[in-house]
């Protein structure tokens, strides 16, 4: 028996395997095959329980294996009614808000739902394992668990919601109440359960009920040789660096065990994430995989899709909410290339006018009424005609049909119909047949916000099981405790750290150790023998191979399992050999890039232009030759760039204002800086919320200003234009820029003033050198007079002030700039290289990084 699979041996042992019992049983009691239930502990032992019987017991007839619950519907339909637990959230969460208003909260019932539901689906099959006309009383003996802690205040409300569940539980019908019925009795002569790793109440209630004509039989215990008795439990160790290390070295242990010819291979489900991660490993090397946990049914494309909808329609939804709603629908539906040019312009213009509130931007673009304006604005209005009929609120029925309505609109719903994910999606939510079927949840109105958080809890609860495509999956996924009873070739299990996988499981739910004892409960020391027993199951496995991380995706270190330490304090556990392929990889040092630019010539030179240039010449040619540009976020927070533009657009308002009306009376001045302020912030979009740190700074930046503004008209000079274009031809090249301001001193020289945020000591730095200082010689540049003067204008709010920095050598400055400016693109045109060459800072914040390779070839150097 020593090359017998404990497995097999478990079910075809001639002597004592499970067949041989069952089949001894029937015999000692003269029951007949056909008419006896076998009950396994889950779902999928029910086809391995019907392929042993078979292989042993050969043609004939045979016991009808089941779950409780299959046996329950073959036995009787059930459809739930009035206040019954559905196990539907869907439906569950509009019974426990019902219950809750009755119970006096009313107005918390959005919110504690959710919980009322948890606490019901723990007391569930508590209640099912109570005979129907019995459940007053247990209710009445479990009430009790609803008083302890009654001291906390917190535990008042608690205490209320376990009584609701209670009683919502205790009052419920199940499907399997028909187990309990007469006629269930009279279908079966002899009932034999197999127990697994816990106890199941309800199976030990009819174990209880049916008296002699029920035994239980264990499937925890399979028969083994004196060699596999002998022997500890042992595994394969290997230790992964971290998470993606762990990924690959399961991905690999996978598909050797595959080569080998041990399939189908078990690859147990300790952790979500690191489970998908493997699976698309698999999927990339063609191997099939079947996972029978799933995942959130919400983590699917589908369930997203519908719930950027709901984001997108809300009030104060975001720009890029919007946007994500649009693109998900221009990815599903069949919309037409000019739909697709539009969403694309509406995205590129909200992002280069940093509009990041919807509502902001719809009155924004109205107020514009620029002609060329007016396909964007009828876009825009199309957009908010699909969004306004979500506005109001409505009972949960009419939510229903108004969704579906929402999805047909934007082109949504046929994608979702056709994909296996949103079928289950349209299913979950009730929304078959375009929701005519929402008078299920017809009584209190909700808002969008409510109706938004009720999908979003029925997405989060239900599960979505890829099917396997009619063929034996070469790879099951599944949890630890579902290797009971069943044959694989081999047993991949990552996440055996101290994380996902405890010696002593955490009990689910809130309950205390005197509840759940209370309640019958499973306790935390049933759980940890029911995790070790899997645990040994999974070892005595011929071929087993754990996995663990040294650290986490952080960097945190991890331990091992206490389960996996014990095996090594045991020295059952030997660290394997890495069963990836070494490949030599020749050194391939990525060569520094020099491109050339004269088959793309620039002719608009400004001085970001021309800064990128001198700063690093490839720069210069990924951002300006080929035009790549990062896209700016829209929900990025308000930081001191944008109290830069946004002191600028007040200062240019408030000069414009005082051109048209000057004053010098400080209060009037002060009153008109007030005004600015206001327009700006309304320009930009900013609410109470992001303006406040500005608020908090302005009245020192403010007072600052008009301080040093009254010292600068002192000797006469004057404020000309504030943001003015200009434009200045040089040759084949036109320099352009937008410069801050231009004032004309008492000489009548131009006097071109750059406003800066920055500390006074870097703009003082910026001066030193004349010729390293593009930007004032540039904007001096754009100006026509031959003679002018030009400085940056330091707007602080600490002690020091606003402060001129003056360029006293401009024009100097100037000349030289416009002769290299020339000269540069005059090489550029002969097919001159732009090497990458920039140093510090430049390149630690440079979004050409990723092109040049800076990294990599620096690293081969």
């Amino acid at each position: 028996m020593t090359d017998v699979h404990p497995i097999r041996a478990l079910w075809c042992n001639a002597s004592n395997g499970v067949i041989a019992r069952i089949s001894h049983h029937l015999a000692s009691r003269r029951v007949h095959a056909a008419r006896t239930v076998v009950l396994v502990p889950y779902a999928q032992l029910m086809g391995v329980a019907r392929d042993m019987w078979a292989e042993v017991a050969g043609a004939g007839f045979a016991p009808r294996f089941e779950t409780t619950r299959n046996w329950a519907s073959d036995t009787g339909g059930f459809l739930p009614t009035g206040y019954d637990i559905a196990f539907d959230m869907a439906r569950d969460l509009v019974t426990a808000q019902s219950l809750l208003m009755q119970a006096g909260f009313g107005n918390e019932r959005l919110a504690l739902s959710g919980r009322v539901v948890e606490l019901a689906m723990q007391l569930a099959p508590l209640a099912a394992a109570e005979l129907p006309q019995d459940r007053a009383v247990w209710s009445q003996r479990v009430d009790r668990v609803a008083d302890a802690g009654h001291e906390s205040e917190w535990f008042k409300i608690e205490g209320a919601l376990i009584r609701i569940a209670i009683v919502w539980a205790a009052t419920s019908a199940y499907a399997t109440d028909v187990l309990f019925s007469d006629a269930a009795r009279k279908q079966v002569d002899a009932l034999i359960v197999l127990d697994g790793y816990q106890t199941d109440p309800l199976t030990q209630k009819l174990v209880a009920l049916w008296g002699d004509s029920a035994v239980h039989m264990s499937l925890k215990n399979a028969p083994l040789s004196d060699a596999q008795a002998e022997a500890p439990p042992a595994a394969a160790l290997h230790v992964a660096l971290d998470p993606e290390d762990e990924a690959a070295l399961a991905t690999a242990c996978v598909l050797r065990h595959l080569a080998e010819g041990r399939a189908p291979v078990a690859l147990i489900a300790t952790d979500r994430a690191l489970t998908r991660r493997i699976g698309a490993q698999l999927a990339a090397q063609g191997v099939t995989t079947h996972d029978e946990t799933g995942w959130k049914l919400s983590t699917t494309r589908a369930a997203a899709t519908l719930m950027s909808a709901l984001r997108a329609c809300a009030h104060d939804a975001t720009s890029d909410q919007v946007l994500d709603w649009l693109k998900s629908a221009a990815d599903t539906s069949a919309e037409s290339p000019a739909d697709s040019s539009m969403l694309q312009l509406l995205e590129a213009r909200m992002r280069r006018e940093g509009q990041r509130d919807w509502l902001a931007w719809c009155a924004h673009l109205a107020r514009r009424e620029r002609e060329q304006d007016l396909a964007l604005l009828t876009f825009t209005e199309a957009i908010e005609a699909r969004r306004a009929p979500m506005a109001r609120a409505r009972p949960l029925g009419d939510w229903l049909r108004s969704l579906c309505e929402l999805l047909r609109a934007a082109g949504q719903w046929d994608a979702l119909a056709v994909d296996i994910a949103g079928a289950k999606v349209i299913t979950a939510l009730w929304l078959d047949d375009g929701g005519s079927d929402g008078g299920e949840f017809d009584g209190a109105r909700h808002t969008l916000a409510e109706f938004t958080a009720w999908a979003r809890d029925v997405l989060e609860d239900g599960s979505f099981k890829p099917a396997t495509g009619g063929h034996a999956p070469e790879v099951v996924v599944l949890p630890l405790h579902q290797l009971l009873g069943r044959a694989f070739g081999a047993i991949v299990m990552p996440g055996c750290d101290d994380r996902r996988l405890p010696a002593s499981p955490e009990p689910p739910g809130n309950w205390t150790k005197a509840q759940r004892a209370e309640l019958g409960l499973p306790s935390r020391e049933a759980l940890e023998a029911a995790q070790r027993a899997a645990w040994v199951a999974a070892l005595r496995n011929p071929s087993c191979e754990l996995l663990w991380r040294q650290s986490d995706a952080s960097g945190e270190p991890v331990r091992p399992s206490p389960l996996v330490q014990a095996l090594q304090l045991d020295h059952a556990a030997s660290v394997a050999t890495d069963p990836r392929t070494v490949r030599e990889v020749p050194l391939n040092p990525t060569l520094r890039p020099m491109p050339t630019g004269e088959r793309l010539p620039i002719e608009n030179i400004s001085t970001s232009v021309y800064e990128d240039l001198r700063r690093c010449p490839y720069r210069f040619f990924a951002m300006r030759h080929l035009g790549l540009r990062s896209a700016d976020e829209l929900d990025a927070e308000v930081d001191k760039r944008d109290f830069g533009n946004w002191l600028h657009a007040v200062l240019g308002h408030f000069h414009e204002a005082l051109q048209k009306a000057p004053t010098s009376d400080l209060a009037l001045r002060k009153s008109m800086l007030a005004s600015a302020q206001h327009g700006a912030t309304q320009e930009f979009g900013l609410s109470e919320a992001e303006f406040l740190p500005f608020a908090a700074a302005w009245p020192a930046v403010r007072d600052g200003y008009l301080s040093w503004l009254t010292k600068h008209e002192a000797d006469g000079t004057v404020f000309v234009e504030a943001e003015p274009w200009k434009e200045q031809r040089l040759g084949n090249l036109k320099l352009v820029g937008r410069l801050d301001r231009i004032d004309r001193s008492p000489d009548g020289r131009a006097f071109v003033i750059d406003y800066k945020t920055e500390s006074a000591a870097k703009t003082k730095d910026r001066i030193k050198d004349p010729t390293e200082d593009t930007q004032l010689a540039f904007y001096a540049a754009l100006v026509a007079d031959d003679t002018l003067r030009a400085a940056y204008v330091n707007v602080g709010e600490k002690s020091s002030g606003t402060q001129t920095v003056e360029q006293d050598e401009v024009v100097d400055a100037r000349d030289a700039l416009v002769a290299g400016l020339i000269h540069d693109f005059e090489r550029i045109a002969e097919g001159a290289a732009l090497p990458a060459l920039g140093e510090g800072a430049v390149c630690d914040h440079c979004s050409a990084r990723g092109l040049c390779r800076k990294d990599f070839w620096e690293l081969a150097a």
